[in-house]
């Protein structure tokens, strides 16, 4: 077959073809066309999987080869911000996942390690080549910052900062990854740390990492702790909660916080509140997810906490995933003896979708900060 299916089979009398072309022209992308965000189709039976399956249809059959696009990232920038991707079709098995969502608890106890070993655990060689020295796999603060590096630190040095760390404290990280802000704030900012996660490969490079520091890096649930911190933070973790244990995750940081702590809620956020994710995300890179909204926070925080500040900086993330992508393609080839083809293009379309989300203000970056009862004065908030 031709590199344009189109030359060959007369595509365009086929009505999946029509319609697929008026949807995409709503965003200004164009079959075949000569520009970077305009998509090259290999197999014509591209536009009814896609036109049938939605979402999913289109993730699986870039896997598969069936279409190209020089800037991914640019395509779902302008798909996302058209609204075209609510025009596509809800397969059958999508809206039964939601509702399975309303009434199951997805991230149970014994479900939550689902998303550790099907993810995080896909190999340390991956993220150590993909991300910064601190192995920071979530949003960094590109003010004043050139580099993934210093994005990463300045990000770091923010979180410490907001959370007003003094020598002595003792800080809990829910979901420490890496250990990477661990170290970081045990180091510079001479606090004693507990990190959890329910990742056993993360464990394992985070221990090594902190060895000979003040942090003790445990493989545990986060519903699993009882004990009594100074300050308690946690990033890129709220997103695998789900909503049936947002009130279960507010009471957990509650009753492990000193009365006089602070609390410091780092997140991907959703501008719509529902139980709808992605489903090719779903599928192959975070399952059992779900985006909190503002009002999820909002509602199950209250009569834990008093909310002293909300900064959005989702822009940063565009810039966060596009440095991420350049470091997968630059590592690949070290990358490809252990890992398929198949997975390289699932990896860059993850990378790329979400950066053209963050672009089109589809989701957003929350740092949220927390106190007990309310610091009398309020807080002076570093940015």
């Amino acid at each position: 077959m031709s590199s344009s299916c189109l030359e060959d089979l007369s595509i365009q009398d086929n009505q999946w073809y029509r319609i697929a072309h008026e949807m995409l022209s709503m965003a200004d992308i164009e079959i075949n066309g000569t520009r970077p965000f305009d998509i090259q189709v290999k197999n014509p039976e591209f536009f009814k999987r896609v036109l049938q399956e939605g979402s999913l249809g289109l993730g699986e059959s870039y896997m598969d080869g069936w279409w190209e696009c020089e800037r991914l990232d640019c395509f779902f920038h302008r798909v996302l911000a058209s609204g075209l991707e609510r025009k596509l079709p809800h397969h059958f098995k999508d809206t039964l996942r939601i509702a399975a969502a309303r009434l199951t608890n997805l991230q149970s106890k014994k479900r939550a390690w689902i998303v550790g070993k099907e993810h995080y655990d896909l190999g340390n060689d991956l993220f150590t080549l993909m991300l910064d020295p601190y192995m920071q796999y979530s949003c960094g603060y590109w003010k004043s910052a050139e580099t993934l590096e210093q994005a990463q630190e300045n990000k770091l040095r923010m979180i410490c900062d907001k959370l007003q760390l003094q020598p002595g404290m003792r800080l809990l990280d829910i979901g420490c990854g890496w250990g990477g802000l661990s170290a970081f704030a045990a180091k510079n900012y001479g606090v004693s740390v507990v990190g959890v996660t329910i990742s056993a490969e993360q464990q394992k490079l985070a221990q090594a990492r902190c060895a000979g520091l003040d942090v003790d890096i445990q493989l545990q649930d986060y519903r699993d702790l009882h004990q009594q911190f100074d300050r308690i933070v946690s990033v890129g973790m709220f997103e695998h909660v789900g909503p049936k244990n947002y009130r279960t995750y507010f009471d957990v940081v509650e009753r492990n916080l000193k009365p006089d702590g602070l609390f410091l809620l780092h997140t991907i956020g959703s501008n719509r509140t529902d139980m709808n994710v992605d489903p090719w995300i779903n599928k192959y890179i975070f399952p059992n997810g779900c985006l909190p909204s503002v009002a999820h926070i909002a509602q199950t925080s209250e009569g834990h906490f008093v909310m002293e500040d909300w900064h959005n900086f989702g822009a940063d993330y565009d810039r966060t995933l596009m440095a991420w992508y350049e470091r997968f393609q630059q590592a690949w080839p070290q990358l490809a003896e252990r890992y398929s083809e198949r997975f390289e293009r699932m990896f860059s379309y993850y990378l790329n979708a979400c950066a053209g989300a963050f672009r089109s203000r589809d989701i957003q970056l929350w740092q949220v900060l927390f106190s007990p009862k309310g610091v009398e004065g309020g807080i002076r908030v570093p940015r």
